[in-house]
C-alpha cells in the first residue's frame, strides 16, 4: 500500500440516528476494512443502550477501535482521540487493512484529520451561563474550575482574564476537549481523507431520532443507567453529560415524570442533530448521500466504495 499522503482514509459522518454504524459494517466487508469510532462516548465501558454502541456481534465481525475502552471516570477528549487515532491508523494500514472512520462527532473527526483548530462555534446559552456564575460567584470561582479540567491553560491566566477563563470552560463544556490538548494537534496528518455523509429529510430524520428513543427504553436504558447509579458513577461526570444520560438521571433522582424524560430525550436529540448538521454544513469536503430508506444502504455503500 503506497505510503504518505496517498494513503486514503475513508471517514462516513452524519447526524446521530442516520444509519452510520450499519453502514459503515457494509462498507467495512467490501473494503477489507477496520472502524475507528469518531464518538465521544463509545469509548466509555457501561455505556451501550445510550451511546449505540456496535454489538458485540458486530465487533467480533469488525475490529472496532476507540469502543469499551475506558471507565467512564477517566477523561477522554478531541486531542487524545486525535493523537491514538493517527497511531492506530498507521497500525491498520501496516496490517494491509483500510482504516474506516465512523462518527458524528465533528470535533473528533476535525482532531484525526486537520489537527489543531480554534474550537467550535460559540454557544450562547452555555457562554451566557458561565458568565453569571462569574457574577454570582466571582472570576475566580470559574478560575479554579478551568484549574480541575486544564490546569495548563488555567496556569497562564489571572482571574481578570474572564473572556479567555470563559471560553476555554465553554470548549470544554460543548466537547469534552481541553485548549490545552487540542493545542498540540498541530501536526499535518500522513493520510488523506474522503469524506462521506448520511443526510436524511429533516422530518424523517427526527422520525428516526424518535423511533430510537422508544427503542433505547425498551431495550433497558432506564435499568441500564441506574445501573451506573449502583456502581457509584456521579451524574457530573464529563462522560455522562451527554443527551438521553442527563434527562435519565434527573427522572431517577424524581425530577420529572417518565413521560416528560423521554420527551425531553427526543427533542435534546433532535436539537443535537441539528446543531451536527450545522457543523457539518461548514465542511465543504464531505460527500453527501441523500437517504429515505435503509433499503438504500447497500446501494449506498456500492455506491461510497466505488468513489473510494
Amino acid at each position: 500500500m503506497a505510503v504518505g499522503v496517498q494513503r486514503k482514509v475513508l471517514v462516513l459522518t452524519g447526524p446521530t440516528a442516520s444509519g452510520k454504524s450499519h453502514l459503515s459494517l457494509n462498507l467495512a466487508s467490501r473494503l477489507n476494512g477496520e472502524i475507528i469510532s469518531a464518538d465521544s462516548r463509545q469509548i466509555y465501558k457501561h455505556l451501550d443502550i445510550g451511546t449505540a454502541k456496535p454489538s458485540p456481534e458486530a465487533r467480533e465481525q469488525i475490529r472496532h477501535y476507540f469502543v469499551d475502552e475506558l471507565d467512564p471516570a477517566e477523561h477522554f477528549d478531541a486531542g487524545e482521540f486525535g493523537r491514538r487515532g493517527r497511531e492506530i491508523i498507521d497500525e491498520i494500514f501496516r496490517r494491509g487493512k483500510l482504516p474506516i472512520v465512523v462518527g458524528g462527532s465533528g470535533l473528533y473527526i476535525r482532531a484525526l484529520v486537520d489537527g489543531f483548530f480554534d474550537g467550535p462555534s460559540a454557544d450562547p446559552g452555555v457562554r451566557s451561563g458561565l458568565y453569571r456564575r462569574a457574577r454570582e460567584e466571582g472570576n475566580e470561582s470559574l478560575l479554579r474550575e478551568l484549574a480541575r479540567v486544564d490546569p495548563a491553560a488555567a496556569r497562564g491566566m489571572l482571574p481578570t482574564n474572564i473572556r479567555r477563563i470563559v471560553r476555554a470552560l465553554e470548549v470544554y463544556s460543548l466537547t469534552g476537549a481541553t485548549m490545552t490538548g487540542m493545542q498540540k494537534l498541530n501536526v499535518p496528518a500522513n493520510f488523506a481523507p474522503m469524506i462521506f455523509g448520511l443526510r436524511w429529510q429533516r422530518d424523517a430524520l427526527y422520525r428516526r431520532i424518535d423511533e430510537r428513543v422508544d427503542k433505547m427504553i425498551a431495550d433497558g436504558f432506564l435499568e441500564e443507567v441506574r445501573r451506573l447509579q449502583e456502581l457509584g458513577y456521579s451524574p457530573g461526570l464529563n462522560a455522562l453529560q451527554t443527551v438521553g444520560y442527563k434527562e435519565a438521571f434527573e427522572y431517577l433522582g424524581g425530577a420529572m415524570a417518565e413521560d416528560a424524560m423521554i420527551g425531553l430525550m427526543k427533542r435534546n436529540s433532535r436539537r443535537y442533530a441539528k446543531r451536527q448538521m450545522t457543523w457539518f454544513r461548514g465542511d465543504g469536503r464531505i460527500v453527501w448521500f441523500d437517504v429515505s430508506d435503509e433499503a438504500d444502504f447497500d446501494e449506498i455503500a456500492g455506491s461510497m466504495a466505488e468513489r473510494f
